[in-house]
């Protein structure tokens, strides 16, 4: 059977080419159709047998090089052919300790190089054996976990926050579900999804909001979604394939010492040719094979004095130091002359997002009635100060010393499905960047999330949604229910008619309203993204 290709057990139509097929432009049910399967699901067998169709849900990577292969590679340059022809020469003049030294060089050069890059793939196995994903499927009606590798067409999975996506799915069923597909996009804002909903068949990648993609990431609520693409034919497959196809280029400093050595090598035999035709002359012509010989003996001699041997092993141990170098600063290196390559570049073409930033959002003002209060840090570290700022003057301040302040940073960690926990000493996060921002932002402060939960359980919420523009929880404190609200300044406005003042509550007047909208235009146009809590 040929890949991309499924058997309809629902018809008689034969088989159905996968990879033609518009999956957002098909509603739940006629993508399951299709796909043959069901909400409850494949059978083991079925996916068994379709996992022998399909092969492993994984990238294809070229075909590696053996360590031998490496070693060869490392002679083919210009200037080693001038080296090689040096070593061969001094061994027919019988100069046995020049060839050595030269072999000797030549050598520890080619395994220098090999051992660098020999690391370097090694290292890179590694990582990837690290993080060899699992993914959540529904089978025969029952949740399990199978290694994502062995997902196929048709296999339902369940995505929940902080999952990486394993396979191009059509979604089934979602809630709230919103998924970070800066990977893939370069969108920053984690994209919301709905599965009920039918596009058109040109509708571009970033719009398909009834999908969820491979690589990325779910950040809020949770979902179903069923797999009808995996491996290179998924949406990341296809750049891999493209990147599989590019031809490796030479380095700057591989064509230039190319360069040097063809023009060394015009040169060395120009002088050969002078020194040469100087000893047939100084003989007085060529009347005795010997004045020949002995022409050709100096000036192959002069030839080989003049190959700088040491230059590819000095180029060898410089690049080598320079991978090191970079390998301590957590950055592996792949192949060697790439570290002079990355010296030579000029100008770097980026995608922002996730690639020179690392998509991670951190809250650095708050304002509340008549005060600004700075918060210092950076990423998802919970460490920070508080200053407020005044017009001539500003000063640290701790949270607990003042009520409002205390009750936002309360409102942004418990209204809210991020987590942000220590396992073994290392920092681990998960959700929505924008909840994780408050999370830590009340971490700095020593509200943890845990704590406060334990003392105030969630009894029930309102998810956010487009028309509402907020998120509401409800949490239960001492004999009371307190709910706690944070979404768009207009929105939780037009519900709120009191505020907190200096520890006072106190009417919230429409001239109030336009006050803090007005604070909220200021920062936005200082290009923050701005929320409020109550």
């Amino acid at each position: 059977m040929m890949p991309g290709k499924i058997p309809d057990p629902m018809s008689s139509k034969g088989d159905i080419d996968l990879t033609k097929i518009k999956w957002h432009a098909l509603s739940p049910e006629e993508a399951l159709e299709i796909l043959g399967s069901s909400k409850k699901g494949l059978s083991a067998e079925e996916a068994k047998r379709r996992l022998e169709i399909y092969g492993y849900n994984e990238l294809e990577e070229k075909r590696k090089k053996t360590v031998w292969g490496t070693f060869v590679e490392q002679f083919k340059s210009f200037l080693v052919a001038i080296l090689l022809f040096a070593i061969l020469f001094s061994i027919i003049m019988e100069d046995f300790i020049d060839a050595g030294a030269i072999a000797s060089i030549l050598i520890i050069n080619a395994v220098l190089g090999t051992v660098q890059e020999y690391r370097a793939e090694k290292s890179l196995e590694a990582l990837k054996r690290l993080a060899a994903p699992k993914a959540k499927v529904i089978r025969e009606g029952l949740e399990t976990v199978v290694p994502a590798k062995e997902l196929v067409p048709g296999d339902l999975v369940v995505l929940r926050v902080g999952d990486k996506v394993p396979a191009d799915c059509r979604l089934v069923e979602s809630y709230n579900l919103r998924c970070d597909e800066a990977i893939l996009t370069g969108e920053s804002v984690p994209v919301e999804k709905d599965p009920t909903v039918v596009l058109d068949e040109a509708t571009p990648l970033p719009e398909r909001r009834n999908m969820a993609y491979s690589s990325t990431t779910i950040t809020y609520g949770h979902g179903i979604g069923v797999v009808v693409s995996t491996g290179m034919n998924t949406e990341v497959g296809k750049i891999a394939e493209m990147l599989r196809g590019e031809e490796e280029g030479t380095t700057p400093l591989q064509e230039r010492l190319d360069r040097f050595g063809k023009k060394l090598g015009v040169i060395i035999l120009l002088l050969c040719a002078i020194v040469a035709v100087s000893e047939i002359i100084e003989y007085g012509g060529l009347h005795d094979l010997k004045v020949f010989e002995n022409a050709i003996l100096t000036s192959i001699s002069l030839a080989v004095s003049a190959v700088p041997e040491g230059l590819p092993a000095v180029v060898t141990v410089t690049l080598a130091m320079g991978m090191r170098r970079m390998a301590r600063r957590n950055a592996i290196v792949r192949k060697l002359a790439a570290v002079e390559t990355l010296g030579s570049a000029t100008v770097i073409c980026s995608d922002k997002t996730g690639t020179i930033t690392r998509n991670e959002m951190t809250v650095r003002e708050v304002w509340i009635y008549d005060k600004t209060i700075e918060v210092t840090g950076e990423g998802y570290k919970p460490q920070g100060k508080f200053i407020l700022r005044s017009m001539d003057s500003s000063e640290e301040i701790f949270p607990k010393d003042f009520q409002g302040l205390s009750l936002l940073l309360k409102t942004g960690v418990l209204c809210n499905d991020a987590s942000l926990v220590y396992t073994e000493g290392e920092l681990h996060t998960s959700g929505d960047p924008t909840e994780l921002a408050l999370v830590v932002l009340g971490a700095k402060a020593g509200m943890l999330k845990e704590r406060l939960e334990e003392e105030e359980p969630r009894v029930d919420e309102i998810p956010f949604d487009s028309a509402r523009k907020m998120m509401t929880t409800i949490h239960r404190s001492s004999e009371t229910l307190v709910a706690y609200s944070k979404g768009a300044p207009e929105a939780l406005l037009k519900v709120c008619d009191r505020m907190l003042v200096n520890g006072k509550i106190m009417e919230l007047s429409d001239d109030k309203k336009a006050e803090i909208l007005s604070n909220v235009e200021d920062m936005a146009k200082r290009a923050m993204r701005v929320l409020a809590l109550a």
